[in-house]
């Protein structure tokens, strides 16, 4: 898989940099590339307890990404999922620590907690304050006698950074770290594994599958389960987190792992927070990715009980751009449309050849939204059989309120519901088509005028016109041959579609930034919906 990176060798120390180039002189690094790998604040001064965190990078923003006033102060950053060495542990206690001392903030690895405790017994050697908190807030393998420690940590930074800001000694930060440590449990699902640099990808998750519990380092999890929606796979992971939700309120921090776009984790926020099994959770730090996975597709939450300290803690502002708000939950609210947006409903009325008409036009494109994708494909988005196909479905749900006995009223209610119900350019193009249609009949025209009237209305509009290689190249021949009869429709729109596969420029619509080669051969998806539209109404009357 091709990254956008220089080279697996300098992966970690280019990363640092670019962060440190762009953190505004808020970030400083200490010398030792590539083995000693500490990020730092620049505004420390030594007079406060110190927090440091780190491990093995792949798992940004964290921990590097929070250096700043009210979390930590320096980040050990090792290679990808690699715990970083002793001496640069120990690098980075000495060069942040002062007579107040320093909290280590270590995920239970082995690793991170062999190197971290060295450099802890290294330091206190030398005469300063180092205690450490080793975060297992894992709760995937329950009966593990070793909790790993993943997104729960997060809590800890943000909580042990407020104190230790605001002042507070070494033992009362140490104190409520650990407490804080015991009170957390956290849990991830993904469906696919991690892409770690210069390996190659494990590929154990089944299509229809995703696994539950999996570690942030790509470990697999409890178990393989099925997968069909945001909504059950978030109730799996809130059937995991109940039990450690008993009697009080709770945050949740919802996590993405690296790969889960940002629409993806919208949804699972909605889920979580509308679930049956979440009334226990009144705030929400996220979505966000804090923890992650490389570019895992994956999400993770942890809860922690809200008490009025945490709470304090969690909600106070910080400057550091990537980490979230805390966020009480709220009802979604909703506020009425503004007056004169919603289109004047028409009165239905009947006409049972009408409706079987635009029934049948409804049948056709829905049946063909697997192969208008697969065209459109090829010249723009993939996604024309799809949204001809949403809006047929609405518009044949929408029949018994249409009023298909007055032709003039039923162009004008098809437009509108179009604008309604069909997304992109397309459906504010036939909503423009029908409407001027529509009010062509309303001027006395014939039934064939008035819709190449709405055609000449679409083209001013939109500005394509026959040969642009548009839906137009099949309908206006279709609608010019309309007076002849359907056959002669249904030829000419045929013709017409068949013949934008021999054009080699677009020249509106998405097409238009797509290249000569993706091109020919190939009919434009607009133009072939229309000549199967008329191919199949054809059809229709022949056998009805």
């Amino acid at each position: 898989m091709a990254q956008f990176i220089n080279s697996k060798d300098s992966l970690v120390t280019d990363a640092i940099d670019g962060l440190l180039a762009t953190s505004g002189g808020a970030l400083y690094r200490l010398d030792g590339y590539p083995h000693i790998k500490v990020v730092c604040r620049s505004d420390w001064d030594k007079s406060k307890v110190a927090l440091i965190s780190g491990g093995g990078s792949g798992h940004e923003p964290a921990h590097a990404g929070f250096v700043g006033e009210g979390m930590l102060t320096a980040a050990v950053c090792g290679e990808v999922f690699a715990s970083p060495s002793v001496d640069a542990v120990l690098a980075g206690i000495l060069a942040v620590t002062g007579e107040a001392g320093c909290l280590l903030i270590v995920k239970n690895y082995t690793g991170d907690r062999l190197n971290f405790g060295l450099a802890a017994e290294r330091a206190r050697a030398y005469g300063l304050k180092v205690s450490m908190v080793v975060v297992d807030d894992d709760i995937a393998l329950p009966d593990l006698p070793q909790a790993r420690g993943v997104s729960g940590t997060l809590f800890v930074h943000k909580i042990a950074g407020a104190l230790a800001e605001d002042g507070a000694d070494l033992e009362t930060v140490t104190d409520v770290a650990t407490q804080v440590v015991s009170d957390t449990a956290s849990i991830g699902m993904s469906l696919d594994t991690c892409t770690v640099p210069g390996s190659v990808k494990e590929d154990r998750i089944a299509k229809g599958m995703a696994e539950l519990g999996l570690g942030i380092h790509g470990e697999a999890g409890v178990e393989q389960v099925d997968f069909s929606n945001a909504a059950a796979a978030m109730d799996m992971v809130l059937d995991k987190l109940l039990p450690h939700m008993t009697g009080k309120t709770h945050v949740a921090l919802l996590n993405n792992l690296g790969g889960t776009t940002p629409l993806e984790m919208s949804v699972l926020a909605h889920t979580l927070v509308t679930s049956g099994k979440s009334k226990g959770i009144t705030a929400v730090i996220g979505p966000a990715p804090m923890m992650t996975s490389l570019d895992m597709h994956g999400f993770s939450v942890s809860v922690l009980p809200l008490t009025s300290g945490n709470g304090d803690a969690l909600s106070r502002d910080i400057p550091l751009a990537d980490w979230p708000a805390l966020v009480p939950l709220e009802e979604v609210v909703v506020k009425p449309l503004p007056d004169g947006l919603s289109p004047i409903q028409p009165i239905p009325s009947e006409n049972v050849r009408t409706r079987r008409v635009i029934e049948t036009c409804c049948d056709l494109l829905i049946a063909a939204e697997a192969d208008l994708n697969a065209l459109d494909a090829k010249s723009g988005d993939g996604d024309t059989g799809s949204t001809l196909s949403t809006a047929a479905r609405a518009l044949k749900g929408s029949m018994d309120r249409m009023p298909l006995a007055d032709l003039t009223q039923l162009f004008r209610a098809v437009g509108n519901e179009l604008s309604q119900t069909m997304g992109g350019s397309s459906g504010v193009i036939l909503a423009i088509f029908f409407g001027a249609t529509g009010d062509a009949c309303a001027n006395g025209k014939p039934t064939a005028d008035a819709l190449l009237t709405g055609l000449h209305r679409i083209s001013q509009v939109g500005g394509a016109k026959l040969g642009d290689r548009t839906m137009i190249d099949a309908l206006q021949p279709a609608l010019e041959a309309l007076p002849q009869g359907m056959d002669a429709a249904a030829a000419a729109a045929r013709t017409g579609a068949d013949g934008t596969a021999s054009m080699g420029r677009a020249k509106a619509g998405r097409a238009s930034y797509v290249p000569e080669e993706n091109l020919i051969g190939h009919n434009d998806p607009g133009a072939e919906a229309v000549a199967r539209l008329f191919e199949g109404l054809v059809s229709a009357l022949q056998t009805n």
